[in-house]
């Protein structure tokens, strides 16, 4: 299975728009849109999930650039948690803790 990153999302796209557009390429086994834990408005991003790793490729390099809801589209195939670099990982957070 492949996971696919999607960045520079409108905040009007919804899930079934992305799972129509991804499954031209292929069988689409989820699709996320990632919203603002605080207010619950969508942040831009997606990850869309796909069965087959080649046809997940096709997907990204077909839809890089496209134009959905007039903003073109960012998307590359999603990193695990275990390979971001430790150093950035730790200190992109630091702020976000709560010292007593």
């Amino acid at each position: 299975m492949t996971n696919i990153f999607i960045r520079n999302l409108d905040s009007q796209t919804t899930e079934p728009q992305l799972r129509e557009l991804f499954a031209a390429y292929g069988s689409v086994k989820s699709v996320t849109i990632v919203k603002d834990r605080d207010t619950g408005e969508p942040r831009g991003l997606a990850f869309v999930e796909m069965g087959d790793v080649t046809q997940a490729q096709a997907a990204i390099a077909s839809l890089n650039g496209f134009r959905l809801n007039d903003r073109a589209l960012s998307l590359n195939e999603a990193r695990a948690k275990d390979d971001l670099d430790e150093s950035r990982a730790s200190s992109s957070r630091e702020h976000r803790r709560h010292r007593f």
